[in-house]
């Protein structure tokens, strides 16, 4: 194996078992809360500073992996998860909504600084530079990492019900620090440092395709969030009856398909050859695609049709659409980065991708308490339509890849 290879290995190993607690974590809070009494929007607003401070990570995440590399910021995250896990075994009378929330924002600052180093890192150690090469090494991290965030689904279920609620916590931390210490040894110091310290104000990008994108990307992910995060796995507990173990199977399978779609994207889309990669006409095309599927498992389900098969029949069919457009979209905001600004480039984008990720959040529990899960589904083709509406701007040509030297 090449030291390059390894050095990918190394990175995606490291993001693989912090995206596992990831899951896990999301999927212990929603039950557990849920359990315990919360509405809807109470359960939703647990994950508010989660989102929020994504936002303000991946802002600033990305300027600090220029000024003290990729590797550090990566193992301040994962140091940052183990904290936020540990923060939330104490007694469940000392468990208030404020509490929570800071514990909350923790998680979200270490799985926006985890993502942003790994997903970073591919660019530069991509270092041959075809658009084909960039685009499958993309797709494998990012599928991989969604397959396993639904595996860390089924965990955190499964573990709430084997070990409960502060045993799962525990088990998961352990897990972490174990790899944060194998990542710490096995990884080189200075990935992704650059020598002439950028200025903060150099965060924003001045590239118009990577605002155009950066802008699609928010819509889409609030698209998914405004019926994903709260109201699908409470209305399949309360309102279809399934058990904790179930909803964490039945999200935990969707993320891992996602995954795995999202990892053979390339060869789905038939971009084998170097000189073949997706545009923006590519992604413009999956969000249109998108864009009605809501909104047909919406009438579905008002139409009294077998609820169980039209919600998981189109959950899975929307899951394989959005995966395609979500690759097209990490491949491309690699490709409109400069090299030797990649990690602020990719912090910009993914701060819009966690700002989609709020406003869908907030709008989930907020939907679902008022208008039911048929709510949420019409807010989200509505935000799918504005997404595509913003990819019919982004660039129709082919990025050429330049090689780092």
């Amino acid at each position: 194996m090449t030291t390059e290879l390894r050095h990918y290995a190394i990175v995606t190993s490291g993001y693989w078992a912090f995206t596992v607690t990831d899951g896990a974590i999301r999927m212990l809070v929603v039950l557990y809360f849920h359990l315990l009494g919360y509405s809807p929007l109470e359960v939703a607003m647990l994950f508010l500073f989660y989102e929020f401070f994504g936002i303000v990570t991946n802002l600033v995440g990305g300027w600090l992996g220029a000024r003290i590399g990729l590797n550090k910021t990566m193992h301040i995250g994962m140091g940052l998860q183990i904290v936020a896990l540990l923060m939330l075994t104490i007694s469940e009378v000392w468990l208030s909504v404020p509490y929570v929330m800071a514990a909350q924002a923790l998680s979200g600052i270490a799985k926006d600084l985890n993502k942003m180093s790994a997903k970073a890192s591919v660019k530069l150690l991509a270092s041959s530079g075809d658009g084909s090469r960039l685009f499958k090494m993309v797709s494998a991290l990012t599928g991989s990492k969604n397959a396993l965030k639904g595996a860390g689904f089924f965990v955190g279920a499964g573990l709430l019900e084997w070990l409960g609620f502060r045993g799962a916590l525990l088990c998961l931390a352990g897990l972490l620090s174990v790899v944060l210490t194998a990542t710490m040894i096995s990884l080189p110091a200075g990935v992704g440092k650059l020598s002439n310290k950028p200025k903060f104000s150099q965060v924003f990008s001045n590239t118009p395709a990577i605002n155009w994108l950066a802008a699609a990307r928010f819509f889409l992910f609030a698209s998914r969030d405004v019926w994903f995060v709260v109201a699908l796995p409470v209305f399949l507990y309360a309102e279809l009856g399934f058990s904790f173990t179930a909803v964490g199977s039945v999200i935990a399978i969707w993320v891992i398909g996602y995954g795995v779609i999202q990892s053979l994207s390339p060869q789905l889309l038939g971009y084998s050859s170097a000189q073949s990669s997706p545009t923006g006409l590519a992604a413009f095309f999956w969000v249109t695609c998108l864009t009605g599927m809501p909104a047909l498992i919406a009438i579905g389900l008002g139409l009294d049709w077998q609820k169980e098969t039209v919600l998981l029949g189109g959950l899975f069919l929307f899951g394989v659409i959005f995966a395609i457009n979500s690759a097209i979209h990490s491949y491309l905001i690699l490709a409109y980065s400069d090299h030797d600004r990649v990690s602020m480039d990719v912090g910009f984008y993914y701060m819009s991708n966690a700002a989609g990720r709020l406003l869908g959040t907030i709008l989930s529990g907020l939907m679902y308490q008022s208008q039911g899960i048929t709510g949420c589904l019409w807010m989200s083709s509505g935000l799918l339509v504005i997404a595509m509406a913003i990819s019919f701007f982004l660039p129709r040509y082919q990025v050429q890849q330049v090689p780092s030297e």
